[in-house]
């Protein structure tokens, strides 16, 4: 008796192991798509400060976090976020950023992914232009309800570029 409970009791855990992995396949490229599209309406979101699109691309959660390019700058939480993009659209005109260099690799189980990309960042700043070079912009993004969310992000500025 304890055999054919021990043998049933195998036979469901790799049935349940087989059918976890054939419904946990996502389709890789697919995803890749839709992360890449986000990145590029992040940087349109940026370019045209629509603070409406930006708050789409970040997760409604209340521990999201920025790392800005300041030693000082974390930024936790939507509204902390916000309030630093709203002043920045305050102060920055004519925003153009150009993405290259990018990666992008998403988990196993298809939940969790993070990219990095090297972005020039150009805008007009009290009247002066500004062109920060080689910027590193890296981040983690999570799944939530099959909708890709930015939950971390970091930028730095190579030490040539603020000279």
């Amino acid at each position: 008796m304890k055999k054919i409970i021990l043998s049933s009791f195998i036979i469901i855990l790799i049935g349940t192991l087989f059918s976890c992995n054939n419904e946990c396949k996502f389709d890789q490229d697919q995803e890749l798509t839709k992360i890449e599209t986000i990145l590029e309406q992040y940087v349109i979101a940026n370019e045209t400060q629509d603070l409406n699109l930006v708050k789409k691309i970040w997760a409604p959660l209340d521990d999201i976090v920025v790392f800005g390019t300041t030693s000082d700058e974390k930024l936790v939480g939507w509204d902390n976020i916000q309030a630093a993009l709203e002043g920045q659209f305050r102060e920055f005109k004519e925003t153009y950023i150009a993405v290259t260099d990018q990666v992008i690799e998403i988990n196993e189980t298809g939940n969790t992914a993070w990219f990095a990309e090297v972005i020039n960042y150009n805008f007009i700043y009290k009247g002066e232009p500004r062109s920060y070079e080689g910027v590193r912009f890296t981040g983690v993004m999570r799944k939530i309800e099959d909708e890709w969310y930015i939950v971390q992000s970091h930028m730095s500025v190579p030490d040539a570029a603020i000279e």
